[in-house]
């Protein structure tokens, strides 16, 4: 069993790149209750760069297609949204499907590259923490997930024999 951890940034100075001093403090508060990660990607945003850095994590990669789900998306289902909301527009077929699926894709290609019993933590942004998640377990019943994801919030994926098996959603 492998597992692959996904939190949003922590809180910036908007519309400044950088975390604030309340996010780096978030961050840091946060990431003394994580383990340790055989890898760390995030998105190549510095919010999300600095985010794992405050949590106590070198970032091994970044990876641009977790940085933002781009206009198409957000017309069929603008941000903040509910795991429900996001799920609802994955099943009409669009742009979110396409972007939930490549989504799927390259966290999957994650899972297979971590070692038996191994963990990656992702760091990216809201929208496309709950689209990772509509995307790489598309039955889940979201309804029950709640809310959208709040700073440095996220979910933890479970991976067993080559698919995504479980989902948890991790509030701060």
């Amino acid at each position: 069993m492998k597992t692959i951890e996904i939190r949003r940034h922590s809180i910036r100075n908007k519309p400044g790149p950088d975390l604030s001093e309340q996010g780096v403090a978030l961050a840091r508060l946060v990431g003394q209750e994580l383990g340790q990660f055989d890898r760390v990607v995030t998105s190549p945003l510095p919010r999300a760069v600095q985010t794992a850095n405050a949590m106590g994590f070198a970032v091994d990669s970044t990876e641009p297609l977790i940085a933002t789900y781009g206009d198409d998306v957000e017309m069929e289902c603008p941000w903040p949204a509910s795991f429900a909301d996001y799920a609802a527009a994955f099943r009409r077929g669009g742009a979110a499907f396409s972007y939930a699926r490549r989504l799927a894709g390259f966290y999957a290609q994650l899972a297979a590259s971590l070692p038996e019993g191994g963990s990656a933590l992702v760091v990216n942004h809201g929208g496309v923490v709950e689209l990772s998640a509509v995307g790489c377990l598309p039955a889940a019943d979201f309804s029950a997930l709640g809310d959208y994801i709040e700073y440095c919030e996220g979910i933890r994926l479970t991976w067993q024999n080559g698919q995504f098996i479980a989902l948890q959603v991790l509030r701060v």
